[in-house]
């Protein structure tokens, strides 16, 4: 008797064991996701970030509107702004700046499809490289491999865009007007590469954004396998 009850005893332990070791193993394997889990679940990130930040930078007042992307007068021309308002010139300076952002809007509709492809050739190592790496790891991603292609894209649409607006011809006649005052340093009237430039920045900026939401809130993880690969990123973070 004694016999059976340890037999049956032993058998309880050793299912139980095997029990604890399979739920373990269950949950390591939950915790850490291979590889390609991890590069696909940054990609839906990555597509899910640049897909909202376009979106809402290529809307009607995206740049225009938006206080950390609005593009202003160049630098070097600010001094002649003030000068210029100064002289009852405001309303074409207001144009020059609405014309800026009007342009911006309109280069940037054409950039998803370049994050797109970006992210297609994105290897598996660079994916699991963004996941763990930097909160703004995926901004700096992108700046390194789409920087030239946006400024090729966004150059010639930003350009017939001021053109179309009368942006070019608003900000010449107000270069042409403050060159000929009296002892000013004269400014250069082509907008065009300031302005594909600042286009180019607010891009990087709302994606930064995006990103760093994605890495901070749980709720902006629209897929299982976002949940996933950032949850084990989060854990990875806290053992540090």
């Amino acid at each position: 008797m004694k016999k059976f009850l340890l037999s049956i005893t032993f058998a309880f332990f050793a299912i139980t064991g095997l029990q604890t070791i399979t739920h373990c193993a269950d949950a390591c394997a939950q915790q850490q996701p291979s590889i390609f889990d991890m590069s696909a679940g940054i990609k839906d990130a990555l597509l899910q970030g640049t897909s909202k930040s376009t979106s809402q930078l290529s809307a009607l007042n995206g740049f225009f509107g938006n206080p950390s992307v609005k593009i202003l007068f160049p630098p070097q021309a600010q001094k002649a702004e003030h000068t210029l308002r100064g002289l009852g010139l405001g309303k074409q300076c207001d144009q020059v700046i609405l014309s800026l952002n009007r342009a911006a809007e309109d280069a940037v509709a054409q950039a998803e499809p370049i994050f797109v492809d970006a992210i297609r050739h994105m290897s598996v190592d660079d994916a699991a490289s963004i996941l763990l790496g930097q909160p703004d790891a995926a901004t700096q991603y992108f700046r390194r491999t789409t920087s030239a292609q946006l400024a090729m894209q966004f150059r010639p649409i930003i350009q017939a865009s001021l053109n179309k607006v009368g942006a070019t011809k608003y900000y010449g006649d107000v270069a042409k007007t403050y060159n000929k005052l009296p002892f000013v340093s004269h400014i250069n009237p082509d907008l065009t590469d300031y302005a594909t430039q600042q286009a180019i920045n607010g891009v990087f900026i709302e994606i930064a954004k995006e990103e760093l939401n994605i890495r901070r809130n749980l709720n902006a993880r629209s897929t299982p396998l976002m949940r996933k690969v950032f949850s084990f990123a989060d854990q990875g973070r806290k053992t540090y």
